[in-house]
């Protein structure tokens, strides 16, 4: 989703034309709060923990996706059409333009790859908004180069809308969100609902939810018999657990936390894409940043980024949760 450029100021930390790591308070700067809702938040996020600033200046920083060999971080700026990479020793560099769209106009607003993940072989898998499908890096990590190959990009002959976030299972299936955000007023919207797909490991599409109406971030449950979403509307900001059946498929939804109520005022941002930890909780962004949820449904707290927050992820061992946050990046450490 699309934002408002909006600057740290009392931090010293400002929009800027190109982005940039943040070196204005040695080693990073801090910003935003915990907010502590439940006890059991503090087996999470330990007492004293501060929610750094690693890099600023992006227009809609997206996509966050730990990569556990290189000990590297990349992310996307749906905007700018770009993926970023982060490191703790080499800091910023520019890893991917195009990402998303590869055409010739200039006036998309959201042309960018978005969610990324990594198959079972370690190729990366993109959602890319400007080309309104999943694709493949046909590149290796350590060379990428901007050459595709689409997954899918339709479903019973109609284009997605712009496929948002992803998710695999230890199977290597693949379940995608396809909410609006992506099209452009010249672009024709060809289905007439926002869907929830799985692609097979044969590479079949099914659908598996039309029912929501702006499905965006989602995630497993660690036994793989739950699937989240989070749903981005104003009026209907909710988290959802759907079940499901020994093959994977959806046979049941129930909400899992409505959140409407937070929405507004001080709490920037709406649900959007969220991590499930080893333990079953949701790290979920949401209305005020990152909500904290129990496998119950239960809200443990928020991390306050003070941004409206696009997504999250964890590294391997789940010692720090990374967040892209408006025009930052930005690091909390975990237990």
């Amino acid at each position: 989703m699309k934002k408002n450029l909006i600057s740290l100021l009392a931090f010293g930390i400002v929009a800027c034309s190109s982005p940039k790591v943040n070196e204005e308070l040695p080693p990073f700067g801090f910003t935003g709060s915990i907010e502590r809702l439940d006890p059991a938040l503090n087996s999470l996020i330990p007492e004293g923990s501060k929610i750094e600033v690693l890099a600023s200046g992006f227009e809609w920083a997206e996509g966050p996706l730990w990569l556990e060999e290189e000990q590297a971080l990349l992310f996307t700026d749906v905007p700018a059409n770009k993926v970023w990479k982060w490191t703790e020793s080499d800091s910023l560099s520019l890893y991917l333009e195009p990402s998303g769209y590869l055409g010739e106009r200039s006036d998309k607003r959201e042309p960018g790859a978005n969610g990324l993940a990594l198959d079972l072989n370690g190729n990366l898998i993109l959602c890319q908004h400007g080309e309104r499908q999943v694709a493949r890096m046909n590149s290796s990590l350590q060379n990428p180069k901007a050459e595709f190959e689409i997954l899918v990009g339709e479903y019973e002959g109609k284009k997605f809308n712009s496929p948002n976030d992803l998710v695999f299972n230890t199977k290597g299936e693949l379940y995608f969100t396809d909410p609006p955000y992506g099209l452009d007023e010249w672009d024709e919207k060809e289905l007439d609902f926002q869907g929830v797909y799985k692609i097979g490991l044969d590479g079949s599409l099914s659908l598996q939810i039309d029912s929501l109406s702006r499905p965006n971030g989602i995630g497993l449950s660690p036994d793989e018999r739950t699937l989240y979403i989070g749903q981005s509307d104003p009026e209907k900001a909710r988290y959802y657990a759907f079940d499901l059946d020994d093959n994977g498929n959806v046979i049941s939804g129930r909400i899992l936390l409505d959140v409407t109520n937070l929405v507004g005022g001080e709490n920037k941002g709406l649900p959007d894409g969220l991590k499930v930890d080893q333990a079953g909780n949701l790290f979920a962004t949401g209305p005020g940043g990152v909500l904290v949820i129990s496998p119950e449904g239960k809200h443990l707290g928020t991390i306050r980024t003070g941004e409206g927050t696009a997504n999250c992820a964890f590294d391997k061992e789940e010692k720090y949760l990374y967040m892209t946050a408006d025009m930052y990046l930005m690091r909390l450490a975990l237990k």
